[in-house]
């Protein structure tokens, strides 16, 4: 499946995927370190009478990294911008890990243009933490960094990730996914060959780190980002899911969407780590489209 580009409206320019046809859209939004591509077993198993659109988010993937970020909601906007180009009103949208984060931006800030919500290891609406760390570099749980320079310092889950990226370091990243996403079953060798060859495309790293620790869309403050009470305005449906061994994105956090979303469904997997789109796709696709249709 190749993938179109599109010009948006703020000079970005965003790559995609597209598949089938149909009234109904699912608008599906990747994770950090990841792309469209990631994607691809749910794509596969969606009928062709749903069109589907995976784009590649700013700086990621194959799009444009024309402006630097600091908050999910501008990567939100460039979703309502790159909908408006292909004239699209209303979608289902779908969010993994981080894309959680920018779906729920999305919902809060355009409900008419979400039909339902669907969240697939999310980060919490309260912002995913990068904590300082101390001399051991054991984590500082009530310091967070105060700038994008100190952030992108940080000698275990920042410096490091560059590092790997600027050198296009395909063993360490695949390390890094086994250790972390990958906790169960793992894609094929192909597979796995073509995701990270994706991930190494990634040039928004600590953009995209800053982004998910300000992100708070709760009525409290957290370490990094006075709470904006935004939460409350997503109205429709929504559908979480979650995998019992999923090391990247505790419970706890789902668990904190469950209780500011009332209008939503938890669904979790057993035996599954932090991809269901690896571990459990046939489950994960019924349970989208029973959601859906």
């Amino acid at each position: 499946m190749e993938k179109k580009k599109i010009k948006l409206k703020n000079g970005e320019t965003y790559a995609y995927l597209e598949k089938g046809t149909g009234e109904k859209t699912l608008l599906l939004i990747h994770g950090n370190l990841s792309s469209s591509v990631y994607y691809q077993p749910l794509m596969d198993r969606i009928p062709d009478s749903i069109r589907v659109l995976a784009p590649d988010l700013r700086g990621f993937g194959d799009s444009s990294y024309q402006n630097p970020y600091n908050s999910l909601k501008e990567l939100a906007t460039d979703i309502q911008l790159f909908l408006s180009e292909l004239k699209v009103e209303r979608v289902v949208l779908v969010g993994w890990s981080l894309g959680g984060g920018v779906a729920m931006e999305f919902a809060a800030r355009y409900p008419k243009s979400t039909e339902k919500l669907i969240l697939i290891n999310s980060t919490t609406h309260k912002g995913y933490p990068i904590f300082k760390k101390d001399t051991n570099n054991a984590p500082i749980f009530t310091e967070g960094y105060q700038t994008k320079e100190q952030l992108s310092k940080d000698p275990v889950q920042v410096k490091p990730i560059l590092e790997a990226l600027a050198t296009e370091n395909a063993f360490f990243m695949s390390y890094i996914y086994d250790l972390t996403i990958y906790t169960n079953q793992k894609p094929s060798p192909e597979n796995a060959q073509l995701y990270i060859k994706e991930t190494l495309k990634q040039r928004c790293l600590v953009d995209a780190d800053y982004a998910l620790a300000n992100l708070n869309m709760s009525n409290e403050p957290n370490l990094y980002a006075k709470g904006e009470n935004t939460i409350g305005n997503i109205k429709s449906e929504v559908l979480m899911f979650w995998g019992t061994l999923d090391k990247t994105v505790p419970e706890y956090m789902v668990n904190d969407n469950l209780a500011a979303l009332p209008n939503a469904k938890y669904v979790k997997f057993e035996d599954c780590g932090h991809s269901p789109l690896v571990d459990k796709p046939d489950e994960l696709t019924k349970e989208i489209l029973d959601f859906i249709l």
